[in-house]
């Protein structure tokens, strides 16, 4: 068994940005020996915002209950306890959506200032977390230029997603989709689709538009010069990324004019998170939280609350317990969230949010129905849709609103777009048809069945894309008008996980069900722990019949956050249901820290 390895962070950018990027080697930062035996060393995953730099702030989640958790003046006070512990600048800035606090280290902080206050923090019992407050990117997009025929990607029977057929059952009208991005240009093919949104930016050096927070989402570009945005990155021209994923969702259609959205009878609430060399994690939580109708401080109402998100961007790392958190708000909400896998032609298990719980990680295809040479891959992948891939012709890309601006914008266009980004808004769009045909469709259902009618891909795939590529008219017409039986009994009480230990169990109560189970039982379970492998998972019905959801393997990979299927018809559904957890190996330790049974 090996030992727990130091994490290393890697951003997904921009296709300029990311081969420079992805280079840098972790670093491993150590706390500083007081006395014996040497405590433990803080992993450069928890001090670096991005590679080989330290983080310039924290977000910092308290345990239920403390003090600081639900008063800024606690949390502020905490702060400067800690920064009189270390020695070090930390100061609490504000708190997040989710409850968490924000805290800045001041200007250039080393790694091991950094690391002295996470590891001051991590030793309070009443912290829940700590984690850097990351530099999040758009993934990569190939741009071009042109109009409908050309969207391959909708029709053609060989790799298209089969979507003209659901638009006789569903358009998507009625639901929002929130595009967490870089903001929206105005396009006339979209402008009859936009809803408000919200800039949540709040670092001006990021946000391009002079100021910080404000209702106004609209994306001044995202250019920036050589070297702007880190030693050795070459310039590059606005991206208008938000824009060109918001087309494929909702794109105004039957207009005469320019190209088709997939599901063109919804509205596209813009949520600004990207600007000038990315957007930091504590931004895009918040994002997630309010578009999703949860409150954020400082921060009007959404009055457009969105059924479906679309985050077509990420990092490298694990999931934060942060991020996590926003999501599973989301989620509980009644929110589906779509991700994208990311571009690096890499395991996504590597890449956030993609390997983050509760949610639809997207991996591209191309038109041959192959998984793209750029796309992440791997068992964290839940559905595969068409990116694109333009290496032969541009007309293999993804034909969607742009901008024809190179730094600020200019006139409205089209262009082909190539990415993982394109494919997420895909599944977002179906998704979003879903929603329309099937108000009553929880996101667990949602996801259920875009797997279930998924039909093989067309093409190979190495590495794993997930139950197949997404076909929109087989899916729809099977939630179509039906009767949603879903009801949702969660638990959230953390349990540790021994090393090499005991199982532990954690139990959840059903009531108000009749007759048994359903033969398509989903089990939902959010594990911290940095050697998946050693876990053996069992669902133990109430009569104690159990269910082996997961066995121990060669599997080095950190946490469990999935959701497993169970025929459990023969099992009465109320009653005490537990979920069973067993380390069997030694030298990795973690925490159950939610699960979940849909009915």
């Amino acid at each position: 068994m090996r030992t727990s390895p130091t994490l290393r962070r890697k951003l997904i950018s921009v296709a300029a940005v990311s081969a420079a990027l992805l280079t840098a080697a972790p670093a491993t930062v150590a706390v500083a020996q007081e006395s014996a035996p040497t405590p433990a060393a803080v992993p450069a995953a928890q001090t670096e915002a991005a590679p080989g730099t330290p983080a310039e702030r924290l977000i910092v989640g308290y345990k239920s209950g403390a003090s600081e958790a639900e008063s800024n003046k606690a949390a502020a006070a905490d702060a400067a306890a800690k920064a009189e512990k270390t020695g070090e600048d930390v100061d609490f800035q504000r708190r997040l959506g989710t409850g968490a606090a924000l805290v800045d280290l001041g200007t250039a902080p080393t790694r091991a200032s950094v690391a002295d206050v996470v590891a001051a923090y991590r030793a309070d019992p009443q912290v829940a977390y700590v984690v850097p407050d990351r530099l999040n990117k758009p993934t990569a997009v190939t741009p071009n230029d042109t109009e409908y025929a050309k969207q391959w990607d909708l029709f053609e029977s060989t790799a298209g997603m089969n979507v003209p057929a659901a638009w006789d059952t569903s358009t998507g009208s009625g639901v929002t989709v929130a595009v967490i991005d870089t903001g929206y240009v105005a396009h006339s093919d979209l402008a009859a689709n936009i809803v408000g949104g919200y800039d949540f930016i709040s670092d001006t050096a990021v946000s391009v538009d002079g100021n910080g927070r404000d209702s106004n989402p609209a994306d001044p570009g995202d250019w920036y010069n050589a070297g702007e945005c880190g030693a050795g990155i070459p310039a590059s021209n606005s991206s208008w990324h938000g824009t060109h994923v918001a087309g494929t969702i909702a794109a105004a259609t039957h207009n005469g004019k320019g190209v088709a959205g997939i599901a063109y009878g919804a509205k596209i609430s813009p949520v600004r998170v990207l600007g000038k060399c990315g957007g930091y994690d504590s931004d895009i939580i918040d994002a997630i939280t309010w578009a999703s109708g949860g409150t954020v401080s400082g921060v009007p109402a959404n009055t457009n609350v969105a059924k479906v998100i679309n985050m077509s961007l990420g990092g490298g790392g694990a999931c934060s317990t942060a991020t996590q958190s926003a999501i599973n708000g989301a989620v509980n909400r009644g929110t589906t969230v779509v991700v994208a896998a990311g571009n690096e032609n890499t395991n996504a298990s590597s890449s956030s949010p993609a390997n983050c719980g509760n949610v639809i990680t997207v991996a591209a295809t191309n038109r041959a129905g192959s998984r793209a040479s750029y796309s992440n891959y791997g068992t964290v992948v839940d559905i595969s849709a068409p990116g694109g891939e333009i290496r032969t012709t541009t007309a293999n890309g993804i034909l969607s609103t742009l901008n024809s601006g190179t730094k600020t914008p200019s006139t409205e266009s089209y262009a082909f777009y190539q990415g993982t980004s394109m494919a997420t808004p895909h599944v977002a769009g179906l998704a979003a048809l879903m929603k329309s045909a099937n108000s009553a469709l929880t996101p667990a259902q949602i996801e259920s069945a875009i797997k279930a009618n998924a039909r093989p891909l067309p093409g190979t795939c190495s590495g794993g894309c997930g139950a197949g590529l997404a076909d929109a008219a087989r899916t729809v017409q099977a939630v179509k008008g039906g009767t949603s039986t879903g009801t949702t009994f969660t638990s959230t009480t953390a349990v540790a996980i021994p090393d090499n230990g005991a199982a532990i169990e954690s139990p959840i109560s059903v009531t108000g069900r009749s007759g048994n189970a359903p033969s398509a039982l989903q089990v939902g379970v959010d594990i911290t722990h940095t050697y998946r492998g050693d876990l053996v998972i069992d669902l133990v019905a109430p009569d104690g019949s159990t269910y082996r959801l997961k066995s121990a393997a060669s599997d080095s990979a950190d946490n469990v956050n999935t959701t497993y299927t169970v025929n459990a018809s023969a099992e009465v559904a109320n009653g005490t249901w537990k979920l069973r957890v067993q380390d069997t190996a030694a030298q990795d330790t973690g925490t159950l820290n939610s699960w979940r049974l849909t009915f």
